[in-house]
C-alpha cells in the first residue's frame, strides 16, 4: 500500500484516491519573472518522482502544474521595461521547459497560465463576497480569515489572538512573518495602469492565491487528491488557497497535501546576498551532467533537506558514469544461452526492496540502494560468468522498471545515433521515390563514411556497422 506523510493530518497514511484508481494533482508551478533556481527544481524534481511513481503503480492520473505569469514582481519589471506581461514572461516560460526537459522532468498533462483563468478568479471572488467571506476595502477585494474558524489547519502555526483584519490588511503577494492578516484576492489598479483586468466588483488583478484555486478546481474539481509544492509555499500560499477554496465551496479542497523540504546550498541557507541562489543553467554552464544534477536532487527523501554541494555532485556524476557503464556491459556482453534462475530471483528482489521504499513515502535513497544492490550483484555474476542470454532480457527490463520513476539512464549515445540513421534512411527512401537518386546517393556514401553499410532487400532496407 502507498503511504504518504500527509501535511494536512501530520500523520503517514494509506493513499487511497478519492475516485477508484483515478488520481488528480496539483502542484504549484513556477513564477515566470526570471530563471529557475536549483532550489525550485528539487520541488519539481520531486513532483516529478511522485507523477512517475503513480504511475509506476497504475493509476490513471491527471497532473495539473500551473505557470504563474501574474504577479508583483512579474507586473513591475515589466512597467520597469515598458513591456506587456506577455512579452516579460514568454521568455523564462520557454526557459523553463527547456531546463525541465534537460533535467528529464515529465510534462504535467495541464500546465495553465494565471492570465489566461481571470473569469475562475473573478467567479471565486464573487461567491466569497456573496456568502461574507470576503469584503471591500479602498477598492480592493480581500478575505476575512475570520470567518474561516479552521485557518492554519495545514501550517499547524497558532494564530489564537493573531488573527487580525479590518485595517489590518495585507497587500503583498508574500507575508514576511507568520500572522494571519485578511488578504488580497483582488487588487484595485489605476485606469492608468497597463496591467489590469475588469471584473462586477471593479478594475484590477487577483492576488497570487487565488490563481491556484481557481487553475486547480478548474481542472481537477472543487475537490482533489493530492495537492504538492515546496515546504516554503505551505504559509501563507496553501493555507490561503484552503480558507478561499473551502470558503467559496464549502467542501474539502485536497485530501493529501506532501510538501518538498529546502535545499542548502554548501550548508547555507541559499540566498541572493550569499550569491549561492544558482540556477540549473548556471550548473550545466559549469559543466554538469544534467542526469547527475536529477540524481543529486531527489538522492535523498523529498521530506528530508538536501545539503547541495559541488562535491557531492560530482560524486553523483561518477555513480551516473559507473550505471551506464554497467547497463552498456551487460547489453554487450557474450553471455551462455540458458536461464540462471537463482539470479533472476535475486533480481525481482531487489525491485521488490524498491517498491517498499517508494510506498512508504517516496523513500527515494532506500530505493536508490536497491538499484545499487541490483548492480553488484549482476556485476559479480558477470564476472563469475553465471550470467545467461535470458537473464540479460530480464534484468534489462527490470532496469526499465527503475528508470521509469528514477529517469536516470537516458538515451545512450548509441541509441541517439541508431535514431539520427533510421531518419536518414527514412529521407534516403523518401528521395528515392521521388526518384532523387543524386540525394539518395548522397545519403548512401554519408552513411558509408560512419561505417554504416545499407541493404536494399525485398522487404525493405536493412543497415549495419562495419
Amino acid at each position: 500500500m502507498l503511504r504518504f506523510h500527509n501535511t494536512l493530518t501530520n500523520k503517514i497514511e494509506d493513499f487511497q484516491p478519492l475516485a477508484g484508481n483515478e488520481v488528480r494533482m496539483y502542484i504549484c508551478g513556477p513564477t515566470v519573472w526570471n530563471f529557475a533556481h536549483i532550489g525550485n527544481f528539487r520541488t519539481f524534481t520531486f513532483g516529478d518522482i511522485l507523477r512517475r511513481y503513480l504511475k509506476y503503480k497504475g493509476y490513471s492520473l491527471t497532473h495539473v502544474m500551473n505557470l504563474t505569469d501574474v504577479d508583483d514582481r512579474i507586473i513591475n519589471e515589466a512597467a520597469k521595461q515598458n513591456i506587456s506581461i506577455d512579452e516579460m514572461t514568454a521568455p523564462f516560460i520557454d526557459a523553463f521547459w527547456e531546463d525541465a526537459d534537460a533535467l528529464g522532468l515529465e510534462r504535467p498533462d495541464i500546465a495553465p497560465r494565471a492570465t489566461e483563468h481571470i473569469a475562475e478568479m473573478i467567479e471565486i471572488i464573487q461567491t466569497l463576497l456573496e456568502n461574507g467571506k470576503a469584503y471591500e476595502s479602498d477598492g480592493s477585494i480581500y478575505f476575512r480569515i475570520s470567518a474561516f474558524p479552521e485557518y492554519g489547519k495545514l501550517s499547524k502555526i497558532k494564530f489564537e489572538g493573531n488573527i487580525v483584519g479590518g485595517s489590518e490588511r495585507v497587500d503583498t503577494d508574500k507575508y514576511e512573518k507568520e500572522d494571519a492578516r485578511d488578504f488580497a484576492l483582488w487588487k484595485l489598479v489605476d485606469e492608468s495602469e497597463a496591467t489590469g483586468w475588469d471584473a462586477p466588483f471593479g478594475r484590477g488583478r487577483p492576488g497570487w492565491h487565488i490563481e491556484c484555486s481557481a487553475m486547480s478546481m478548474k481542472y481537477l474539481g472543487e475537490t482533489f487528491d493530492i495537492h504538492a509544492g515546496g515546504i516554503d509555499l505551505q504559509f501563507p500560499h496553501h493555507e490561503n488557497e484552503i480558507a478561499q477554496s473551502e470558503g467559496a465551496t464549502g467542501k474539502l479542497f485536497s485530501k493529501y497535501w506532501l510538501h518538498g523540504e529546502f535545499l542548502k546550498i554548501e550548508n547555507e541557507k541559499m540566498s541572493k546576498s550569499l550569491g549561492n541562489d544558482f540556477t540549473l543553467r548556471d550548473i550545466i554552464n559549469r559543466g554538469f551532467n544534467p542526469l547527475a544534477i536529477r540524481y543529486l536532487l531527489f538522492s535523498v527523501p523529498y521530506d528530508k533537506q538536501l545539503n547541495f554541494t559541488f562535491e557531492n555532485l560530482k560524486g553523483a556524476e561518477t555513480t551516473i558514469e559507473r550505471l551506464h557503464d554497467f547497463k552498456k556491459r551487460l547489453q554487450d556482453a557474450h553471455l551462455p544461452d540458458g536461464i540462471n534462475t537463482d539470479l533472476q530471483e535475486k533480481v525481482r528482489g531487489f525491485l521488490s526492496d524498491f517498491e517498499t521504499a517508494m510506498d512508504d513515502n517516496l523513500n527515494t535513497s532506500v530505493a536508490l540502494a536497491a538499484l545499487h544492490n541490483l548492480v553488484r550483484e549482476v556485476n559479480t555474476a558477470l564476472a563469475h560468468e553465471v550470467v545467461c542470454t535470458e537473464d540479460r532480457s530480464f534484468i534489462l527490463h527490470i532496469i526499465d522498471k527503475f528508470d521509469s520513476v528514477f529517469g536516470i539512464f537516458g538515451e545512450s549515445k548509441e541509441e541517439i545515433l541508431d535514431a539520427e540513421i533510421e531518419k536518414l534512411i527514412e529521407e534516403r527512401q523518401e528521395a528515392r521515390r521521388n526518384r532523387d537518386f543524386a540525394r539518395s546517393d548522397e545519403i548512401r556514401d554519408q552513411l558509408a563514411e560512419q561505417g554504416i553499410i545499407l541493404e536494399d532487400t525485398k522487404d525493405g532496407v536493412r543497415w549495419k556497422r562495419k
